[in-house]
């Protein structure tokens, strides 16, 4: 393990600490684990740790702290227990703390030891390894690791000797509930394949049986070649055609490199966390339709008998307005094939024109959505997630990929030294018989020892292709900052100067008040019963308008008398102005009337002493008396 020394912060950079995870989104539905496994394994022992908060001062690694080996006597196949292995959907890889002035917080690294071998992260956690990464023993049921290193492009060979399979069982192993013995399964698997399972259960990955010889895909067992044992010695070659070239013209050509990931850091040791790829409907609808009964409509059957109509016997009923997805088209690697060889002897072409590692290119629909969900977060301040990578992360390929049943060992030999060397030309000994193939005595095919540090280089050169975009997003970033600093400024101003004129406006208004409230008002005081003397209070600027002569008196209205209660009744209609002459009759008194107005003024003088009476009462009470007069009231 080599260290470098620590730096200081860098500016827009940031690190991750493992979180525990309900569930995994895009997580790819794996088979069940062995009936024997009632529980799984601990998956939190292996989720999270708080991340210390000094990162950058770090030691900088270029070869990960993972995996730790105890020195136990007689124990050859160890766990791996500290490691963030791959599980739930997610992927992760070892890194390190970036070099001083790095516009990225970390950098891809290597784990020990740092040549071809099995996956540390990269495989079931059931699988037991010995530290050299080359030997492997499994546990109940089908678990499955990949390798380190993927293959990507050009002809590849290496070799896997069985230590233990073909329904043998280990003898130091006593296990009595072992119905059967140990089994193995080779071959080739996609990033998508499962690892809790065999390879070839899916259309992601090619196997070939130890029991029957036979060929394996999508879990349907097809006659290849002859069965292998314990002490055989099985050759995978495998053959692709250079790798496609990104179209330029097409910025969703999922050819294109283009990684996601984030730094995390997991018991002390940093590594880069992303989502894995996860299985399309295609190639799921694809086993769906593998399993599939055959058409035996040309073999002999017995007469179907009549079914009762019962609901389980009714055909099933399609919703109106539903239509069947379109699936998208599955692209092949033409001219790609796989082949075996067992202890030397070529099994022939086992798989050819073999499925693309690459991703599907997404559909406008599908890039829409997760535009709506980024621009979304965006609005929200959510912090930065995890996305689905629908481009080449430069880890795509096809894998070694080996499967153990039970307590199965096997032990990988990557080269250059086989135990039985293949021929220089692999493919002119699988096209033997074709006359256009010629032999030739130059090697066509590398051992795939020689493919890891092609890889590494590929990982180190796409983490100074991101270091540089980092600088270039970096420097942009700085100068949208600036342009929002000084528009957030400008704005500032805008405020300050509103709130200036504000003020003003709000101190003349304070003045203008001030001038009001200097001019004497009203007294709003109660006015009390002051009698005779009573004068409403008048402003002073008022008063001059309102200047009344001192000898003038202010006599109060006299209260209302008996001597105003009149019978109208006796009260004689008015006459015309225009009648000149009295009617006849009309000036003559009937007897009695006049006796009667002589009582009624004699009365009217005895009452004058009792008005006088009342308005002197009155006058005594201080009220003001009113004096009306009969012919001006009508």
């Amino acid at each position: 393990m080599v260290v470098e020394s620590s730096r200081q912060s860098t500016p827009g950079t940031s690190i991750h600490p493992a979180k525990k995870r309900k569930g995994a989104t895009s997580a790819i539905l794996e088979p069940s684990p062995a009936p024997s496994d009632s529980t799984s394994t601990s998956i939190v022992a292996n989720v999270t740790l708080p991340a210390r908060h000094d990162f950058f001062s770090r030691p900088r690694l270029t070869i990960s702290r993972f995996p730790t080996f105890q020195d136990v006597p007689n124990v050859i196949y160890h766990t791996t227990e500290q490691l963030a292995m791959n599980r739930l959907g997610f992927r992760y890889t070892p890194a390190g703390v970036a070099p001083p002035g790095s516009a990225l917080p970390c950098r891809t690294i290597e784990s020990a030891p740092p040549r071809f071998r099995v996956s540390w992260e990269d495989r079931s956690s059931f699988i037991k390894v010995t530290p050299d990464g080359l030997g492997l023993l499994g546990e109940r049921g089908f678990r499955s690791a990949r390798c380190n290193t993927p293959i990507r492009e050009g002809a590849w060979y290496m070799e896997v000797r069985i230590e233990c399979g073909n329904g043998d069982r280990a003898p130091d192993v006593q296990d009595t509930n072992m119905r059967e013995g140990c089994h193995v399964r080779l071959g080739w698997g996609r990033r998508e394949a499962p690892l809790n399972g065999p390879v070839g259960l899916d259309g992601y990955s090619y196997g070939y049986r130890d029991k029957t010889g036979d060929k394996v895909h999508l879990s349907r067992p097809r006659s290849y070649g002859r069965s292998f044992h314990t002490g055989d010695v099985i050759g995978m070659y495998i053959f692709l055609p250079p790798r496609q070239k990104p179209d330029s013209a097409d910025s969703h050509d999922p050819a294109h490199l283009k990684r996601e990931r984030i730094p995390i850091e997991f018991k002390g040791q940093e590594y880069f966390e992303s989502l894995e790829y996860a299985q399309s409907k295609e190639m799921i609808a694809l086993i769906q339709y593998s399993n599939k009964a055959s058409d035996t409509a040309s073999l002999p059957s017995a007469p179907l008998a009549k079914k009762s109509a019962n609901p389980k016997n009714l055909p099933e009923r399609k919703v109106p307005g539903t239509e069947t997805p379109t699936l998208r088209p599955l692209p092949q690697l033409r001219g790609s094939h796989i082949a075996f060889f067992v202890n030397g002897e070529c099994q022939k072409v086992a798989f050819s024109d073999i499925y693309d590692y690459l991703p599907l290119c997404t559909t406008p629909a599908s890039r829409k959505n997760d535009k709506e969900n980024s621009k979304r977060r965006a609005r929200e301040g959510a912090p930065r997630e995890h996305k689905e990578n629908p481009y080449d992360d430069g880890t795509l390929g096809y894998y070694p990929f080996i499967s153990l049943f039970n307590y199965a060992r096997v032990r990988i030999n990557p080269g250059p030294d086989f135990d039985f060397p293949p021929p220089p030309d692999i493919e002119a000994l699988l096209r033997e018989g074709d006359e256009d193939i010629k032999p030739s005595y130059e090697r066509s095919w590398r051992p795939i020892c020689e493919r890891y540090p092609e890889f590494m280089q590929e990982q180190w050169d796409l983490d100074a292709r991101e270091e540089e975009e980092g600088k270039v997003e970096f420097a942009a970033r700085a100068a949208r900052e600036k342009v929002e600093a000084a528009k957030r400024a400008q704005k500032e101003r805008r405020r300050q100067q509103a709130e200036a004129k504000k003020r003003v406006k709000e101190a003349e208004l304070r003045q203008v008040a001030a001038r009001a409230s200097s001019i004497p008002r009203a007294s709003t005081e109660p006015v009390g019963d002051t009698g005779d003397s009573y004068k409403p209070a008048v402003p002073s600027h008022l008063s001059a308008m309102m200047y009344l002569r001192e000898d003038i008196e202010m006599a109060n209205s006299p209260a209302p008398t008996a001597a105003s209660s009149v019978d109208y009744r006796h009260i004689p209609d008015a006459g015309s102005e225009y009648e000149s002459e009295p009617v006849e009759g009309d000036g003559e008194m009937p007897d009695g009337e006049g006796e009667n107005d002589g009582n009624m003024e004699a009365e009217n003088k005895s009452d004058g002493g009792d008005n006088g009476s009342m308005e002197a009462e009155n006058q005594s009470d201080g009220v003001p008396s009113i004096d009306l007069d009969i012919e001006e009231l009508l």
